[in-house]
């Protein structure tokens, strides 16, 4: 990306954090213009200028981005559940959550970035409006319907296993960092296992910005901060969940673990993104409410936060609205203007299928992913954290059959996986955990 669209993205994300950005976007109008000779040297001043911008005295939210601040600054809440499950029961539970996350990410690859009214429009001229099966493929695309690239492997009929997505290959990869580092793994180990075992090319906005910057000498967590003006997108929400199935019944933990891998690529908003997923699957395990399960998640971050507020004030309007859908317009009245792939926007989108899903796998994915926008992510979270509450017996056979207990992936060593045997793996882990933590 040019360093100007960096700078505008940086520009963008400083003011969402409440700064007052109109100086620096003057001087960059002015430069644009000018096309001084000079260009480079200007164009880093005001990076150094962005950096140096605080909230305004206005600014109401306080989002720290350290593990004790983040504490300090949690309302009340349940950090610890008595273990209710046997062996069986949590392994059934375990292998519920890697399949629903399978069948919500698929389901919603095909239409990842599109916003809701395109994806109503391509399902209504498929006869397939609402969303209860996976998406079928309309043979010739209608015009401005073009399905993306993942397509062919994620359409009805033809899913052959799950197939390759970023989003499972942090799942494996998170496994992975546990078994080699252990549960007191930090950020630099999970950045060694980023650089042995994922492509650059195939990791993405924020989460390319701190490959980059590993490359290039720095240290998390100064990798999520310089110069990534994604630092607040959904790329640490989507590397959660093993961090919440390997901690049963411990929200706290699960928060932990997920903070120190959210701290190598994102800050704030962004942490307590991958934090809050990890929380609630963790709560899934002992809870089956939703709002209930919503509600510990809330409690490990910050409560004065944007993302906080934002899921508070969905949970409220959830209780006035009786569909997802006029519930999804309230919530747009407010988080309208953020990125299709910011944190924000795509965790409320996650909380509308699991408040309108009446505890289904189905309809809580189909309503996730019918929400638009990073419909792979948001329905691979969607469907973890319900089948983590449900487990794997009680899923229906239609969602789970086409996987084949297959998943594949693009990490060097992981290419292809039964999803029982990663389900095997991480019980392992989190009985380990559970027993010295109780």
């Amino acid at each position: 990306m040019s360093q100007e669209r960096l700078l505008a993205s940086e520009i963008y994300q400083r003011r969402e954090e409440g700064c007052d950005v109109s100086g620096v976007e003057r001087r960059l109008a002015s430069i644009l213009e000018d096309r001084e000779d000079n260009w480079d040297g200007n164009l880093s001043s005001l990076w150094t200028d962005l950096e140096r911008l605080t909230p305004e005295p206005g600014f109401k939210y306080h989002e720290p981005s350290d593990i004790e601040s983040i504490r300090m600054s949690r309302p009340e809440g349940k950090r610890k559940f008595d273990h209710s499950l046997s062996a069986d029961e949590y392994y059934d539970r375990v292998y519920g959550a890697w399949l629903g996350r399978c069948v919500g990410c698929v389901l919603g690859k095909p239409v990842e970035g599109w916003p809701r009214d395109r994806i109503e429009g391509y399902l209504r001229l498929s006869g397939s409006y609402p969303l209860d099966d996976y998406i079928p493929e309309i043979v010739t695309a209608p015009e401005g319907y073009t399905l993306h690239p993942s397509y062919p492997e994620s359409m009805r009929g033809t899913i052959n296993g799950m197939p390759r997505d970023d989003d499972l290959d942090y799942t494996i990869l998170g496994l992975h960092v546990l078994e080699e580092h252990g549960f007191g793994f930090t950020a630099a180990d999970v950045a060694s296992e980023w650089l042995t075992h994922l492509p650059y090319n195939l990791v993405y906005t924020a989460e390319r910005v701190a490959y980059k910057n590993l490359i290039n000498g720095l240290k998390p967590t100064e990798t999520a901060t310089y110069q990534n003006p994604y630092r607040e997108w959904i790329g640490a929400q989507i590397r959660a969940d093993i961090f919440g199935y390997v901690a049963p019944g411990l929200p706290e933990a699960a928060a932990e673990f997920a903070f120190r891998d959210a701290s190598l690529s994102h800050v704030k908003n962004g942490i307590y993104g991958e934090m809050i997923v990890a929380a609630m699957i963790s709560a899934a395990f002992e809870l089956d409410d939703v709002k209930e399960i919503i509600n510990v998640g809330l409690g490990e971050i910050p409560e004065n936060s944007r993302l906080a507020e934002a899921v508070r004030n969905l949970v409220q309007w959830s209780r006035e609205y009786p569909d997802w859908g006029s519930c999804w317009d309230r919530a747009m009245e407010d988080y309208d203007d953020l990125s299709w792939v910011h944190t924000i926007n795509n965790t409320l989108f996650i909380l509308l299928g699991l408040l309108y899903g009446e505890g289904d796998l189905g309809k809580t994915v189909s309503i996730s992913v019918m929400c638009g926008h990073d419909t792979d992510c948001t329905g691979a979270s969607a469907g973890s954290i319900i089948g983590t509450m449900l487990g794997a017996k009680a899923l229906e056979a239609m969602w789970v059959e086409p996987l084949q207990d297959r998943v594949q992936s693009i990490l060097a060593g992981f290419s292809e996986s039964k999803i029982s045997e990663l389900a095997r793996k991480t019980v392992v882990l989190g009985e380990t955990f559970r027993a010295t933590h109780s």
